[in-house]
């Protein structure tokens, strides 16, 4: 069993994982030193050593930037990556039709390992491929991929996947509803919006982010 950590400790793991997810790089010592408003780099020192007894981190000693971060087990883990299912796609123009069941996202159809920061540290997140040009203003073209968390009472504004019942579609839109009716807008001034009732349309998701393919 792990010995439990101090206070700086944790804090210090917490940097690392941050650190890591951001530049895709491990912290120095004077990073993590200033990160974590740590007196010296030798209170650091001592500290990762105490991690690396405790089976937390792996550190060559004599490299700049030689921290691993280690999973369960003992092994090295990808901290500051997250694995992301990618489940089909979605339209954003005309309503992509879908299967009946209305569980478009169910299935993975490829994994993508990510930064942690795309996905805002949101669970559950899952990639869709973008199909159509209805939201360009909003920075989102034809082929790319968003990120979205599974919701069904988003706010008003917000870019979700809305699952349109009577017609078995889906598609990605800004939506807001008012008076029972829910508008789908597009980002798009050539395109008009979808003004359905509310009980018509079935949110599966909101979008925390988007991975450009061009």
């Amino acid at each position: 069993m792990k010995k439990k950590l101090s206070e700086r400790q944790e804090r210090m793991l917490s940097f690392i994982s941050e650190f890591m997810g951001e530049h895709q790089y491990p912290p120095t010592v004077r990073d993590i030193q200033g990160g974590c408003d740590i007196s010296s780099t030798s209170v650091v020192d001592y500290n990762l050593r105490i991690l690396q007894r405790e089976g937390y981190l792996r550190r060559e000693a004599d490299v700049s930037r030689g921290i691993e971060l280690l999973g369960s087990g003992g092994k090295p883990s990808r901290f500051g990556m997250v694995s992301v299912p990618v489940v089909g796609s979605i339209a954003a123009g005309d309503p992509l039709p879908t299967p009946a069941s209305g569980s478009w996202h169910t299935e993975a159809v490829d994994n993508i390992e990510l930064p942690t920061f795309l996905t805002k540290g949101k669970e559950d997140v899952f990639a869709v491929r973008v199909k159509g040009e209805s939201m360009i203003d909003a920075l989102v073209a034809d082929g790319d991929l968003v990120l979205l968390e599974p919701v069904d009472q988003p706010e008003q504004g917000d870019m979700v996947a809305a699952w349109l019942q009577d017609s078995e579609a889906v598609t990605l839109k800004h939506f807001s509803i008012s008076n029972g009716m829910v508008t789908l807008h597009p980002a798009n001034a050539t395109m008009e919006p979808i003004t359905v009732p509310a009980s018509n349309v079935a949110v599966q998701g909101r979008v925390v982010g988007v991975i450009r393919t061009m």
